[in-house]
């Protein structure tokens, strides 16, 4: 396929840009300095071109052509209401460039626990990232009043890197846990199940999330 990131930089969208590479798609990776991707700048069928997701036209001009747009972006701290900004953004430059497969890396706050309370409404949800869970939650809200074929995943409570196993379980809105009552996933696995997403759609119009 044709792909198209936003995000690439960060820890997820890396780890997304590397298996939609490994994968064989031809992948577009939009930021706003290249720079920060000269490691990867010399794969073969990786693009870089350089874009704003806050400007529906730059979107538009980006993904025209292409058959799925990825949104990894993640605000900077204290910038978070910038996150719903940029999913109004998406959904209209998305329009524009004539593509209709969106998929997105959500938050896990707006995931519901065993008790029916979203994870961010918790006690234990730590309260310094609880305004960026927020954010995810109504940027999600946007993704779903849309008529594009998005898709929304959201990861397990704590990602971060480590493995790339390919064996993870996967869930809708309810946050999914382990024996021990522990919700994990690696940065890698993460990409894994994106991709998977990606190239066999299950979840159109949906949210899911997987973790071990």
């Amino acid at each position: 396929m044709k792909i198209v990131i936003y995000g690439g930089t960060g820890t997820i969208g890396k780890a997304i840009l590397t298996e939609a590479l490994r994968r064989g798609h031809e992948v577009t990776a939009v930021v706003r300095n290249t720079s920060k991707l000269e490691a990867e700048a010399g794969q073969e069928r990786l693009h870089l071109l350089t874009g704003d997701i806050l400007m529906p036209e730059s979107i538009a001009q980006a993904v025209e052509g292409k058959d799925l747009v990825i949104s990894a972006y993640g605000p900077q701290f204290g910038e978070e209401d910038e996150l719903p900004e940029a999913a109004r953004s998406l959904v209209e430059g998305v329009k524009r460039g004539g593509v209709r497969r969106l998929i997105v890396v959500g938050g896990a706050g707006g995931l519901e626990t065993e008790s029916g309370v979203q994870l961010m409404d918790t006690p234990e949800f730590p309260e310094e990232i609880r305004p960026l869970a927020r954010a995810h939650e109504e940027a999600y809200h946007v993704y779903k009043a849309s008529d594009l074929l998005w898709t929304v995943l959201s990861p397990a409570a704590v990602i971060e890197p480590g493995k790339r196993t390919g064996q993870f379980r996967i869930g809708l809105n309810r946050l999914v846990t382990d024996e021990r009552d522990q919700s994990h996933i690696s940065v890698e696995d993460y990409a894994v199940a994106l991709l998977d997403e990606a190239e066999d759609p299950q979840f159109p119009e949906a949210r899911f999330t997987v973790a071990y």
